[in-house]
């Protein structure tokens, strides 16, 4: 297993070397007793050397120091850093506590703020303090757009932009998560600094291929919301470096954020509409039974795969997607939501649903701009422009509103349904949370009593009270 080129750690021949190929680490010419010491490496018969995933990278080049080691280096190429003047940044003290915290953590970690609070500006201050080559990954295209124009405010030289048909590189480059993972051969060991925005995407999936095939030795994961589970949030750990500094709404709420208040309106199906409610949730609710009794621990998306492996079972999950389109937006529901848009005309609303199709039904109902990921960024920067300036009184999406995106001050968030739980129902709470002197949010959140919506708000409303415990509900 041993390459001709290898020697002992102490012996005079140089190491072969160690260099990026194709979104890993080749260690040529290296001994296998250094190699076992060394961590993630495997022997790779193909090429005749030792491999390791690229993420890995410094963690590796600090063991081969330890060991007084002699080798070069061929990773990192010969590449300019960022030679823009960067304007001066100026932080609130829970920004400047996180940037330090990750300072102390050896720069590699998450930093975990709520929707609104600057997240971004830690990223900034942290790339204009190193001074190094960074790439930025961003979960959209929206948010790619985003983050170019932010970064161009604070930093005076040429930012690339990587994802939605762009392909200009740069040592400053904002890229989508999707084009970091297909173009890893290329991007891999061009920067020093990775910085993740919503950062919970990662750590449970085969998007994590985007992170461990990048070399970039500091690293920092922005998100509102870390995870919870233990494999998702160890993987992450790995991936990144563990939570750093985590602040909620309620630590910031009154001086950097403001207060709200959280109004749960319970409404009724009509008869006809709970018949059927009812038909369709016991057909599905027959099969998910028997199915938890054969499997206790399985998770959703295997109880889906099992169900497609039989007629019945296809049966069930279609019942189950018929009753929550029932649910969306029933009779009951487009009443309580004309009246609270009557109630609140004169205030900039955001109307959150559960999917696309809802949001076109508020759209037309009450001719209000949808924003979905069916609308082009012109017309929904217009979209948001109009808004800001007071053209414009109510949005209505699904999704898009969800993370990230830089939405004008609004005062009122009717929540018509959400489709992914606790963690979009307090990105969805942030959207209003942009301070303004004597501000004060109101939060409408519908839900149809005698369905599982109930108990799905339940676990919303008991989540967020880990992010806040201001306001009230009723």
């Amino acid at each position: 297993m041993q390459s001709s080129r290898s020697t002992d750690v102490e012996g005079s021949v140089p190491i072969g070397g160690l260099r990026f190929d194709r979104g890993t680490l080749l260690l040529e010419g290296i001994p296998d007793a250094l190699a076992r010491r060394l961590p993630g490496v495997m022997w790779d018969p193909r090429v005749g050397s030792f491999r390791a995933p690229a993420w890995q990278y410094r963690q590796i080049v600090q063991e081969l120091e330890l060991c007084g080691a002699g080798f070069p280096d061929r990773v990192m190429p010969r590449a300019p850093a960022p030679d823009g003047r960067w304007l001066e940044i100026e932080l609130r003290p829970y920004q400047q506590a996180a940037l330090t915290a990750w300072e102390l953590a050896g720069r590699r970690g998450i930093v975990a703020l709520p929707t609104g609070s600057g997240k971004t500006r830690v990223a900034v201050a942290a790339l204009a303090q190193l001074g190094q080559r960074a790439l930025c990954l961003v979960p959209t295209r929206v948010l790619l757009a985003q983050w170019v124009k932010e970064l161009s405010h604070w930093y005076a030289g040429l930012v690339g932009c990587f994802g939605d048909g762009e392909r200009r590189v740069e040592p400053l480059t904002v890229c989508t998560f999707e084009s970091a993972r297909r173009h890893a051969a290329r991007l891999g060991a061009l920067f020093d600094v990775l910085v993740v925005d919503e950062a919970h995407h990662f750590g449970a999936c085969l998007q994590d291929e985007a992170l461990e095939m990048l070399t970039a030795r500091f690293r920092l994961g922005l998100t509102a919301t870390p995870p919870t589970e233990s494999a998702q949030a160890l993987r992450l750990s790995e991936l990144l470096g563990p939570v750093v500094y985590q602040a909620s709404i309620d630590d910031l709420a009154g001086t950097y954020l403001a207060d709200y208040d959280l109004v749960v309106l319970r409404v009724h199906l009509n008869r006809e509409e709970q018949q059927r409610y009812e038909r369709e949730a016991a057909a599905f609710r027959s099969f998910y039974r028997a199915f938890r009794r054969m499997a206790p621990e399985a998770s959703w998306a295997e109880l889906v795969r099992a169900g497609m492996r039989s007629f019945a079972g296809r049966q069930a999950l279609a019942a189950w997607r018929e009753s929550q389109r029932m649910v969306a937006f029933p009779s009951a529901k487009r009443r309580a939501l004309s009246e609270l848009l009557m109630q609140h005309q004169a205030r900039r609303t955001l109307i959150f649903t559960p999917n696309n199709q809802t949001a076109y039904e508020v759209s037309r109902e009450h001719l209000v701009m949808p924003l979905t990921c069916d609308i082009q960024r012109a017309e929904r920067d217009d979209a948001l422009g109009r808004f800001r300036r007071g053209e414009l009184r109510t949005l209505v999406s699904s999704r898009v509103l969800n993370e990230g995106l830089d939405v004008p001050d609004a005062d009122v968030a009717i929540v018509v349904g959400g489709a992914l739980g606790e963690r979009e129902h307090i990105q969805r709470i942030g959207r209003l949370l942009r301070p303004r002197p004597g501000k004060r949010a109101i939060v409408y959140e519908l839900v149809v009593a005698g369905t599982a919506e109930v108990r799905a708000a339940g676990r919303r409303r008991r989540s967020l009270v880990s992010h806040v415990t201001r306001g009230s509900c009723v």
